[in-house]
């Protein structure tokens, strides 16, 4: 008796597994739910590690240069099997910089398309966003690749629930799900002993495409510090400095991810009020619940969807309101525990992969059985 043949899912997306946030703790994490359904699943970034340890520091023109080529050489080689696969999930875009002539070219040859968009990619070019330290990238970034992948994908994951309106109203086939970022509650544990027996950790987590918005809080740190005793931490991939306050900067690592969470009692969230966060997906936020962490958020797009202000965390607008906020938090351990107990349970609940993956499992369903191969 023959067997039945596997379908096969080439994965195209911007990074090295295991190092992005956008990709770790969205699809990547379902790989293995995936195969279990009888996917095989190929997988071309289009950054290679040599790529990624200096696509995001500032200089390295010419190893940035050798690995945009490296990248098409990979992007070529795409296209030359894409029609071989049963699926192709597609994360943010397929090249990063020129016209969407590869977008086009592996919508013709693909029988079945996933689009995976995160960020409010689609606001024209400059308008938010954080800081970018690639602008020999910023400069060749062709406009339009997103938005035609949103058109013509059979199928569209969303990182917000704004994000979804503004796809629905764009995608040809009105197929777009909103799928929250989501984190292994099972390895994601609270640590954190709720007390003032030990100076009170306040914790932020992020990249240097991100810093941007960790930067909008320092006059309220520096201002905290003059009010109430607690410690900075900081990781991310990148140095920072911060003048009167007591500053702890890791440098995150895949190992030590959880050890360094952790390690936080609150954990902050700050965000520009601008258009662009509108397609965030809250993931800090959410990363923090996990941990069983009071999280003090600005309010403003999918935040307030996550945080119920009062009751599993605190919502913010003001630079006064983040002060009040955290110097509340750091004096009272009560209220840590309370709002911390509370949105563990939101997030095991809502925000775990196991919570997560059978909204995942839906589209793949959709997409295989509506799709003619």
């Amino acid at each position: 008796m023959a067997s039945v043949r596997r379908p096969r899912m080439l994965v195209i997306c911007p990074y090295p597994e295991g190092v992005a946030a956008g990709q770790r703790l969205k699809y990547e994490q379902y790989f293995d739910d995936w195969r279990s359904l009888g996917f095989d699943i190929i997988v071309s970034t289009y950054m290679d590690m040599a790529m990624w340890d200096v696509a995001y520091r500032k200089g390295h023109y010419p190893a940035k240069l050798f690995g945009l080529a490296r990248g098409h050489m990979r992007r070529i080689r795409d296209l030359m099997r894409v029609a071989r696969y049963d699926l192709v999930f597609i994360h943010m875009w397929v090249t990063p910089v020129g016209t969407s002539f590869f977008e086009r070219m592996v919508r013709t040859l693909a029988r079945r398309i996933i689009f995976d968009v995160e960020d409010n990619v689609i606001l024209p070019e400059g308008q938010g966003g954080a800081e970018n330290p690639n602008p020999l990238l910023q400069r060749m970034k062709g406009p339009g690749k997103a938005l035609y992948m949103i058109r013509n994908a059979d199928h569209v994951i969303t990182s917000s629930p704004f994000l979804n309106e503004t796809c629905l109203a764009t995608n040809e086939k009105k197929a777009c799900t909103y799928i929250s970022s989501s984190v292994d509650t099972d390895r994601f544990l609270p640590a954190t002993s709720y007390s003032n027996d030990r100076k009170v950790v306040i914790g932020w987590t992020g990249t240097f495409s991100s810093r941007p918005y960790l930067d909008l809080l320092r006059p309220v740190f520096q201002e905290l510090a003059r009010r109430a005793d607690f410690r900075l931490k900081v990781i991310g991939n990148f140095d920072y400095a911060l003048p009167g306050v007591d500053l702890e900067v890791v440098r995150w690592s895949r190992e030590k991810e959880v050890e360094d969470l952790q390690g936080f009692d609150i954990g902050v969230y700050p965000l520009p009020m601008d258009d662009w966060v509108l397609g965030k997906s809250g993931l800090k936020a959410i990363q923090y619940m996990a941990f069983g962490l009071p999280a003090v958020a600005t309010d403003i797009g999918t935040t307030p969807m996550l945080i119920r202000h009062g009751e599993n965390g605190l919502l913010v607008k003001t630079q006064d309101e983040w002060l009040a906020a955290l110097e509340a938090l750091i004096r009272d351990p009560d209220l840590r525990r309370r709002l911390g107990v509370a949105a563990r349970a939101d997030a095991v609940r809502n925000y775990s992969t196991r919570a997560v993956a059978a909204q995942y499992r839906r589209v793949l369903a959709s997409v295989m059985e509506s799709v003619n191969g």
